[in-house]
């Protein structure tokens, strides 16, 4: 697992388009964060660099549960399960065919439905340790 502090929101997207190098097609990457943390931001950063034509559009997916990022090389699948009760509704967005279509994944509140996530995803975790710093966790399982 490694560890980074980030001082900002910008270092926070800076954060993640380095880590966006290790994600390949067909990869999850669940996040972790309160409200706030900066989950959405991190998934800005990880567009920037995956699919940059897209960066405009990323903004969280609450309402919308999935927001697609359709880029030259790759889509990525932006979830927010914030709103979702229970299994059904995952099902209902169709959570399990997202897992078929050769995207990136990633999941915000992903606590929420933990069991429904591929063992072999990854995971970042975001916590607030002061007003704008954030100390991220990224286990990526290598």
């Amino acid at each position: 697992m490694a560890e980074y502090i980030s001082k900002s929101e910008a270092e926070t997207e800076e954060i993640a388009k380095r880590l966006a190098a290790f994600l390949r097609p067909g990869d999850l990457l669940a996040l972790y964060g309160e409200m706030g943390a900066g989950k959405t931001a991190f998934v800005r950063g990880l567009v920037s660099q995956l699919a940059p034509e897209c960066v405009r559009l990323v903004h969280s997916p609450t309402f919308a549960i999935v927001n697609e990022y359709a880029g030259e090389k790759v889509t990525v699948y932006h979830f927010d399960f914030y709103r979702l009760r229970d299994e059904d509704d995952l099902c209902s967005v169709d959570f399990y065919g997202y897992l078929d279509r050769g995207g990136i994944i990633v999941t915000e509140w992903s606590e929420m439905f933990e069991s429904a996530l591929p063992p072999s995803g990854k995971s970042v975790r975001i916590e607030k340790t002061g007003e704008e710093e954030r100390l991220i966790h990224a286990d990526f399982g290598d």
